[in-house]
């Protein structure tokens, strides 16, 4: 029971912190001309969903990060068809839940081979991005006009294919840099673990409602 309740309260913290990265952090680097969808897979995104994976060894909670993650962008306005942003992450938790499910065990530190980390982290965040573009590219005609045409995302995907090349070249030497840290254990005590995950995803959340309201008055 108690395991559980450190998985969950570890599932909320992570999954706030991504998502406060793509609705206040990522709006930044758009207003000062970065790359911010493709800066956000790369490093944030990816430093939590494999951080979590390192810390709590355990399945399913990827996707649950994915799902509070998603939950906070539906809550920001910003950037476009928010909504179809927030699906998106939601696949991308998914999707990073099915690679790593099928790829690696629970104990990552067998991962020793330097090739195999360059590998896994070109394929997940390549068909992590892919698959959140793809996503998006589905949704926003759907919640805009109602409807989806197919012929129009296979006239996108080469685009959508070129850009999720870059962002899985630069997985291949984020990811494993990541995995190299294989001792990083961050422990609490028992009495502060709980304040502490909870702090930090009460501030997540009040900044990212805060930054809402801000936008409609």
């Amino acid at each position: 029971m108690i395991k559980n309740m450190k998985l969950f309260a570890g599932m909320i913290v992570f999954g706030s912190l991504w998502g406060f990265s793509e609705c206040i952090i990522g709006p930044i680097m758009a207003d000062t001309g970065l790359p911010g969808g493709m800066l956000m897979t790369r490093i944030f995104t990816m430093m939590f969903l494999v951080l979590s994976r390192m810390m709590f060894q355990q399945r399913g909670m990827q996707m649950g990060m994915g799902l509070i993650a998603g939950s906070l962008r539906m809550m920001n306005p910003l950037g476009g068809c928010h909504l179809c942003s927030a699906f998106a992450i939601m696949a991308e938790g998914m999707i990073f839940e099915l690679i790593w499910n099928y790829t690696t065990t629970h104990d990552l530190s067998t991962l020793h081979d330097l090739t195999t980390k360059v590998s896994l982290g070109v394929f997940t965040a390549f068909m992590v991005y892919t698959g959140g573009y793809i996503v998006t590219q589905i949704m926003t005609p759907i919640v805009s006009i109602g409807s989806f045409q197919i012929g129009n995302l296979l006239l996108f995907l080469p685009t959508i294919l070129s850009k999720a090349l870059i962002v899985g070249l630069i997985g291949g030497i984020t990811i494993p840099i990541i995995l190299s840290s294989n001792k990083l254990h961050i422990s609490l005590k028992e009495s502060m673990y709980y304040p502490a995950t909870l702090g930090i995803s009460l501030l997540c959340w009040t900044v990212i409602i805060g930054n809402w309201f801000f936008y409609i008055s």
